[in-house]
């Protein structure tokens, strides 16, 4: 099978579209914002929705293989974001963000040391810019008592 940015489009508007559907009748039981929780998966939607269109009327040229072991890291990305949904609420967003952030680094050929201090760095960071300036609510995880 010959992949080509026309497929890609097409899966581009099937994102899209489960995303519109998905997000076109999220509410919150309280108003916490004046834009609402289905804002997001929306616009998101939209500009993925563009893209994709762009793809499909635009595109068609043959997509180059991946280079040698490419594949096996971009597997272990994917597996990666489903492990960091799963424990995001148990773990808390730090150690999380932290873990995956050091793995991905990792990925990309970063030393142990550097990626570890990046991940809690990159971590602590988002999470008090987040959580404290910004006011969204992450989960603490295992850090409750701590923070």
């Amino acid at each position: 099978m010959i992949l080509n940015d026309r497929l890609l489009g097409v899966a581009a508007l099937l994102l899209a579209a489960f995303l519109t559907w998905f997000g076109h009748d999220l509410q919150a039981p309280f108003a916490y914002e004046p834009v609402g929780p289905r804002a997001f998966p929306l616009l998101l939607a939209a500009v993925i929705g563009l893209c994709g269109l762009r793809l499909v009327l635009k595109g068609g040229g043959d997509v180059e293989p991946n280079p040698p072991g490419a594949t096996p890291r971009i597997l272990l990305m994917l597996g990666l974001v489903v492990a960091y949904a799963l424990m995001f609420q148990w773990l808390g967003f730090i150690l999380s963000t932290a873990i995956v952030a050091t793995l991905v680094g990792r990925l990309f050929d970063g030393t142990w040391l550097k990626c570890v201090i990046g991940g809690i760095v990159m971590s602590v960071f988002f999470f008090f810019l987040f959580d404290r300036a910004l006011d969204v609510v992450l989960p603490l995880g295992w850090l409750e008592g701590v923070l």
